[in-house]
């Protein structure tokens, strides 16, 4: 089993290694150094303030008139003068205006005085001393205050480049240029690939990494080289951070983990020193792993971006991570994985072979890879008898690991607020309208608006029954949740990743449903509707830009894949305009289509929202048994077409 070595800067030096060279500055960086110089100035100050100052009698102010009384009462023995100032000393203590008494006092002589002061002092035989008051300081004074600071400066800074040439960072930087990389333990770790569930055919990949890592021999003696780098490509919450842990924990091997936003600083040059320092531990360490999660931090494309100036400090970055994968062998047993979910604004440096020769895309998981992620995220849950996982995997098509790890949680959280003994599928039904819907919100409503949302999440459920490609409804409400006032929920039968033309139509004939429904039955819109909409432009755009389901555009795809906001659009003004006409020809048919449907079905659309106003909320049974419709109805207009994963909340 391959152990890490020593971590570079431990201090420790090899038994072979030559001796080092005394350092002049060796006690500065000793804390023992510090602590007496601290103890040296104490001492300084005790000595000066105790001692010394003990045999001199304490300094009272007294005004000049009181000075003069003394002078005359004979109780004055000598002076000293500095200027218009003053101190002397006398036979008798004398007392300021706090009642403090001394036998040394000071006094200030008024600048406007006409009094013969000398005369006054010699008749009464008072010592007369005077100082300079311009007189200079003293050599030492005056050599402290001049290059004292100077000197601190030049110590400080020697100071600092001894601490950061010892990091071995190099340069004034000192820690700002060493790596922040987390180095996980090889010989315990915490996430293996039984930890990994719902994606079977992306750990089947890395499974050749973790073969090379773990025997490199059996790929050398042919001649064959590891790739370099993994690229792990997949939306958030997909696993791809977990994946590159548990590639580690399988191959037992060091990981040093590192967000590729923290090699940024705001002092240009660090995040290229990070980059060389990390590279350099895992050289030392090998074999290992370097994984750099959210690549595109530092990774987007130099020519997609506008730059002022020829270089800057992610550009500096970038250029040395390609540097270090282009340097290094792959034989040194050094693998570098990353992870991003926008591939598509990476350079094309970073994708070239020798530096991400292999790019793995992470899909959301099936129904089956769902209730795997589900039975790893329950393995600390207490369960109830009833709590059917594979029933949960269904109710939850597009949901990705992070989803269902949240969606775990939110169950066993609302058990325990509950005092239940154990999670049950009610918990888990609850959990799924909180994480979808939201929460409900305690508002009051006046009955006329309850009516109108009444009727339009009624639209929308009708036309989930009755028009062919849709999605089967599970369930409406009206009771406000997150920031809708009501909400329909429809979810596919089975994960389908392909769209057909009906069932788009579809999707759009049913969020119209509710504007239809309003202006069916009150001959007025609102404001209501302004979700469904943005579903509708968002879907007919789609089908006219991206998908070539408009006749008149054609079989044409002028979408922007690239990420560039500097991209210009491929057609000119004629095509755009063609566009805005097809999208919303689409969007109009759709409307009629949705006011056609309610209208022959009206009867129905009224039941169903008096129920509504009756019960807050109905169920998929509740809702066929209020309109009249058998599932098996409701089933013939669904063709066996292309549903779309994920559950759809419609408000």
């Amino acid at each position: 089993m391959a152990q890490s070595p020593e971590p570079a800067g431990s201090g420790r030096q090899p038994a072979n290694a030559p001796p080092k060279k005394p350092d002049p500055i060796a006690p500065m960086r000793s804390l023992r150094f510090w602590i007496a110089l601290a103890v040296l100035f104490a001492a300084n100050i005790l000595i000066s303030n105790l001692f010394f100052s003990a045999a001199q009698p304490a300094t009272v102010t007294i005004s000049y008139n009181s000075f003069l009384d003394q002078v005359n009462a004979g109780n004055v023995t000598s002076i000293t003068s500095t200027g218009e100032s003053i101190t002397g000393f006398t036979k008798k203590a004398v007392s300021d205006s706090s009642g403090a008494s001394s036998t040394k006092f000071q006094t200030q002589r008024p600048a406007f005085a006409t009094d013969d002061l000398e005369t006054l002092l010699q008749q009464h035989k008072v010592v007369i001393n005077a100082k300079d008051p311009t007189a200079a300081a003293p050599l030492w004074e005056t050599l402290l205050f001049s290059f004292g600071p100077t000197i601190l400066l030049v110590l400080g800074f020697l100071y600092l480049s001894r601490r950061a040439a010892a990091g071995g960072a190099g340069g004034i930087l000192g820690s700002f240029g060493q790596s922040r990389a987390r180095l996980y333990n090889a010989e315990r770790p915490s996430v293996t690939f039984d930890d990994v569930a719902g994606i079977d055919e992306v750990k089947a990949d890395l499974q050749e990494v973790v073969d090379f890592l773990r025997e490199p021999q059996k790929y050398q003696r042919l001649g064959g080289t590891m790739p370099k780098g993994v690229l792990l490509i997949g939306a958030p919450g997909t696993g791809k951070t977990l994946l590159a842990r548990a590639v580690a924990g399988e191959a037992k091997v060091p990981f040093f983990s590192i967000a590729a936003s923290e090699f940024i600083e705001a002092i240009v040059g660090v995040g290229a020193s990070r980059v060389r320092d990390l590279f350099a531990k895992a050289r030392a360490a090998a074999p290992s792993i370097i994984f750099i999660d959210e690549l595109d931090a530092v990774g987007r494309s130099r020519s997609a971006a506008l730059r002022i100036g020829g270089n800057d400090e992610q550009e500096q970055t970038l250029n040395q991570i390609l540097t270090e994968m282009d340097g290094f062998d792959s034989r040194e047993g050094v693998i570098v994985l990353a992870a991003t979910n926008r591939a598509d604004v990476l350079d094309p440096a970073l994708l070239r072979p020798g530096r991400f020769d292999r790019r793995i895309t992470v899909q959301p998981p099936d129904r089956r890879g769902r209730a795997a992620i589900l039975r790893i995220h329950t393995r600390n849950v207490l369960l109830g008898p009833d709590a059917n996982l594979d029933q949960v995997a269904a109710q939850t098509p597009g949901l990705v690991g992070a989803d269902l790890r949240n969606l775990v949680n939110e169950a066993a959280l609302g058990a325990a607020r509950k005092n239940e003994p154990a999670v049950t599928m009610a918990d888990f039904s609850e959990a799924i309208e909180r994480t979808l819907l939201g929460a409900e919100r305690k508002i009051m409503l006046s009955d006329l608006d309850r009516e109108r949302i009444a009727y339009h999440e009624s639209g929308h459920a009708l036309l989930g029954l009755l028009v062919p490609g849709a999605d089967p409804v599970k369930k409406v409400t009206i009771v406000p949740r997150g920031q809708a006032l009501g909400v329909t929920l429809q979810s596919p039968i089975d994960d389908r990743f392909n769209y057909g033309e009906d069932y788009l139509r579809a999707r759009m004939i049913g969020a119209l449903g509710g504007r239809a429904a309003e202006k069916l039955i009150y001959g007025v819109v609102t404001t209501g509707a302004e979700n469904d909409l943005m579903q509708v432009t968002r879907i007919a755009q789609q089908m006219v830009v991206r998908w070539g389901m408009s006749p008149k555009v054609g079989p044409l795809n002028y979408g922007d894949n690239d990420g560039s906001s500097f991209q210009q659009r491929p057609y000119g003004e004629g095509t755009a305009n063609l566009i805005d006409d097809e999208v919303r020809r689409i969007s109009e048919e759709c409307l009629v289509a949705a006011e056609k449907g309610l209208g022959e079905h009206r009867s129905q659309l009224d039941a169903l929202a008096r129920a509504l106003l009756k019960n807050d909320s109905l169920d998929e049974n509740q809702i066929l048994s209020v309109t009249g419709i058998t599932r098996q109805e409701s089933a013939a207009a669904r063709p066996a077409g292309a549903e779309l994963a994920g559950t759809r909340p419609i408000s």
